[in-house]
């Protein structure tokens, strides 16, 4: 569907579905929803707006990275919404068209964000306040928002992990959590560099931008806080990975030491005891009346002067 919102010259807001008659001009701004449209609907981009092919081209494809792009009267936004649903890190795209009178969002799948700003709009008394850039700032707002409960349950999960830090399944997890993050970061390093590029350019100096620059630069902030706890998260999942390497491969070779130390031990005793194994018929000992009870004997001593040799050279 397409909804529409439009503030009239005196202040008064108006909404509803949008229909390709309505007089846009008659708007001091409008804000227009594309909402899970149709292909008959996503024409009205071209038709209606005369937006450019290739910022049409992007909302149609599926997950651009997010990015701004310049136009002559507007300019085109591609950000990533994201939301945890049963483990996994679910990645949406929201774009935008802001012009100085008019904000086109273009969603695939329902927005949280979106709905929660259109519902504050429509609720405000007096939306003479508002214009297309704070509209903008708002869903772009609670998009970041929406960025930390994810990592904070990331962290909590880590802070499980180190606890817990061996055996197959946690490992598993913890390469789950690793790969979360990374899709998390190829989110939030591209949205960080979107508004950085919007708090340094020149093309977009406009009155809307100037006068809410602070609110824009505190969303920055808050990607800077974001890319800084996913990659000190990372360095974390990377610091347990190894910690479990590590600590596999010392009792691996504790066992091996013990395995070695065993046959060691053994090797001797096996040689005594394949010479007297042997079948032949002259060997002197075989006729000794106690030559049994020495080979045991000396069997035992080579074994024990072994383990005593080995305890004073540290091997266990």
């Amino acid at each position: 569907m397409i909804y529409y919102i439009g503030i009239t010259h005196d202040h008064r807001l108006e909404k509803g579905d949008f229909l390709s008659n309505i007089d846009l001009a008659k708007y001091r701004w409008f804000w227009v929803d594309f909402s899970e449209p149709t292909e008959a609907e996503v024409e009205h981009l071209a038709s209606t707006f005369h937006f450019h092919p290739l910022a049409i081209e992007d909302c149609v494809q599926d997950l651009q990275r997010p990015k701004l792009d310049y136009f002559n009267h507007y300019t085109f936004f591609v950000t990533h919404t994201l939301r945890e649903e049963k483990g996994e890190l679910i990645k949406e795209e929201l774009d935008f068209f802001v012009g100085e009178t008019f904000i086109v969002t273009f969603h695939k799948q329902p927005s949280i964000e979106v709905t929660k700003v259109w519902n504050e709009l429509i609720g405000l008394s007096f939306p003479e306040q508002w214009d297309p850039y704070y509209v903008f700032y708002e869903i772009l707002d609670k998009i970041v928002d929406n960025y930390f409960p994810i990592i904070y349950k990331m962290e909590d999960e880590l802070e499980k992990l180190i606890i817990e830090q061996t055996g197959i399944q946690p490992m598993n997890e913890l390469m789950e959590i690793r790969n979360m993050l990374l899709q998390l970061l190829h989110s939030v390093n591209p949205m960080r560099d979107l508004l950085y590029r919007m708090l340094n350019s020149h093309h977009l100096n406009l009155n809307q931008i100037e006068e809410r620059k602070e609110y824009f630069s505190n969303i920055h902030d808050h990607l800077l806080k974001l890319s800084e706890k996913v990659m000190t998260n990372r360095e974390v999942t990377a610091d347990i990975r190894d910690s479990y390497i590590s600590l596999n491969a010392h009792q691996t070779n504790n066992v091996m030491k013990l395995l070695t130390i065993i046959t060691s031990i053994f090797a001797p005793l096996t040689f005594i005891a394949g010479i007297y194994g042997m079948n032949f018929e002259n060997i002197p000992e075989l006729s000794w009346k106690y030559g049994y009870f020495i080979t045991l004997l000396m069997m035992f001593f080579i074994g024990v002067s072994m383990l005593i040799w080995f305890k004073r050279k540290g091997w266990f």
